[in-house]
């Protein structure tokens, strides 16, 4: 192993390319991974617009690597056993030590780094140092361009986490970017009445093909031209301030908003009155679950290779950037190899 990587660095320049990025030494209790594939999703862009001001180092928080060397033990045995096994990672890493990690709230540690966005370097190098607790094998049989979804995939399925959604639910999914459409598929398989919005027919022509969404429309901007405005659930997935609008419109009173979009430009405008009002009900939504994750994509009920638009080699890391932020892009996958 050489003591230098590649790596995709964010800093006060801006975005920089780098050859000669230090190779991490896993911590007590890490492992070292040799990052395999990594996808760019849009966390990543709006931290290039200033999402996290005053982050320092690499980018990017899905991933595939090889385990290369392990610090100590994990907690299911020897971190040892790691060595050579393909993993994916849940991407915070709580102090384990205050109230919040010791019940099991580790994610929402005070003191928590975020691979690739809080205090921790992420997955565009060439390799990546991560706690051992965070790692969960990917199985033999799942190609590394399907596992790379696992933690996209885990934060659609913590929609279903937190709010429980039963067959005789009507929901919204509004967004057909990256993540609307894994959320429109989890939600889907709770057997609801859904309804998918988004700009962009090709997309909502790839839930057609899965045979989900009993209603899916291109360009609806109100209630009125969508016509129903009494949904128990609407999950807001476009990160703007229309969709936000339109969440609101579209649930009913004693419904809730589920929020899966980060904010890096203004923050949504909304009456507060109104939803005390209507008594409804916002929920925060985040990461969630790997292991089920992996699992539904392993068996093809979450489908991900036609969400794949373009695959780069690392050393194209800022050009696949640049492809990733433009309008209309899915997915866009790092291999660190040829």
């Amino acid at each position: 192993m050489g003591e230098t990587m590649r790596a995709l660095r964010l800093g006060e320049r801006g975005l920089e390319f780098v050859r000669d990025a230090p190779v991490p030494s896993p911590q007590p209790g890490e492992a070292l991974l040799r990052v395999r594939i990594a996808g760019i999703c849009a966390t990543d862009l709006e931290m290039v617009a200033g999402y996290k001001a005053g982050f320092s180092g690499v980018l990017g928080h899905e991933f595939v690597g090889e385990v290369v060397d392990a610090n100590g033990d994990a907690p299911s045995g020897d971190g040892v056993s790691w060595i050579g096994r393909r993993a994916v990672g849940e991407i915070n890493c709580g102090c384990g030590r205050c109230d919040l990690c010791r019940r099991g709230l580790a994610k929402h540690c005070q003191s928590r780094q975020t691979l690739g966005i809080v205090g921790r370097d992420g997955v565009f190098a060439d390799y990546v140092t991560i706690p051992l607790a965070n790692l969960h094998a990917v199985p033999d049989g799942l190609p590394d361009e399907r596992a790379v979804f696992a933690e996209p995939a885990a934060a659609a399925l913590q929609a279903l986490v937190q709010v429980p959604i039963t067959p005789a639910d009507r929901v919204c999914v509004i967004g057909d970017g990256r993540l609307g459409l894994l959320i429109a598929q989890v939600v889907a398989l709770t057997g609801c009445e859904l309804c998918v919005i988004g700009r962009h027919e090709e997309k909502l022509a790839l839930l057609n093909g899965w045979g989900i969404g009993n209603t899916l429309i291109a360009g609806a901007t109100s209630a009125a031209e969508i016509g129903i405005d009494a949904y128990d659930v609407a999950v807001e997935a476009t990160g703007s301030e229309e969709g936000f609008r339109l969440a609101r419109e579209l649930v009913r009173p004693g419904g809730t908003i589920t929020l899966k979009s980060t904010y890096a430009g203004k923050p949504p405008q909304f009456d507060l009155t109104s939803l005390v009002v209507d008594e409804v009900r916002i929920v925060g939504s985040r990461c969630g679950p790997f292991a089920p994750a992996i699992r539904l994509i392993h068996e093809q009920r979450i489908h991900v290779d036609e969400l794949i638009h373009a695959r780069y080699s690392l050393d194209e890391a800022l050009q696949a950037m640049t492809h990733a932020a433009q309008r209309g892009v899915l997915k866009v996958l790092l291999t660190t190899y040829s």
